[in-house]
């Protein structure tokens, strides 16, 4: 079942709590490769630096940030700008009730609005929660790389899977701001 949540634009001061559920997954799991917790003002810098480019959407319920999305720079090259990569990150005890396909989706949606061509996802594996979450939205594994990080003792595989966001004959143009892609994703 769907937890009642409100999903939007992340804002200035969600970092904290966004920095708190990325942080558990950095200590407690071999998901993300960070060793070291992320302060909020670090993360929050981040966001500010591609704030026009790259959308982080927050699920919210009640008055707490159960989850978080973002997209980021896939590769430095020019020719890679319309290609992003995105995560999705939830606090512990709220998998399987469908809110990460929800705030993933939107995501995507946000994503496609914009302009952009694909995007990219990044699993270490292995981690069959994740790999379901992307197949169900209709992304595709297109490799993985063995042994690639190192974490807790033990190499971790990661494998990638891409995401078709726009037509293959798509010629890409100017990408629209996250909030006026969000806006034209819901309405509002």
């Amino acid at each position: 079942m769907t937890p009642t949540a409100t999903i939007r634009l992340a804002e200035a001061p969600d970092f904290d709590a966004i920095a708190a559920i990325n942080n558990h997954y950095i200590r407690d799991t071999a998901i993300h490769f960070g060793e070291a917790d992320v302060p909020a003002e670090d993360m929050r810098k981040l966001w500010r630096q591609h704030f026009d480019l790259y959308p982080w959407i927050v699920s919210v319920a009640g008055d707490t940030i159960v989850g978080f999305a973002k997209s980021g720079e896939f590769r430095t090259r020019a020719a890679y700008r319309w290609t992003t990569e995105a995560g999705i990150y939830l606090v512990p005890g709220m998998h399987g009730r469908g809110l990460g396909k929800l705030l993933y989706g939107r995501l995507c949606g946000v994503l496609r609005a914009q302009g952009f061509h694909q995007v990219v996802g990044g699993i270490t594996l292995p981690n069959a929660a994740s790999v379901r979450l992307h197949e169900s939205l209709g992304f595709v594994h297109w490799g993985t790389v063995r042994r690639v990080g190192r974490k807790f003792g033990a190499w971790h595989d990661v494998g990638f899977w891409q995401l078709l966001l726009q037509p293959e004959t798509h010629e890409p143009g100017a990408l629209l701001p996250p909030a006026q892609a969000f806006a034209a994703v819901t309405g509002g």
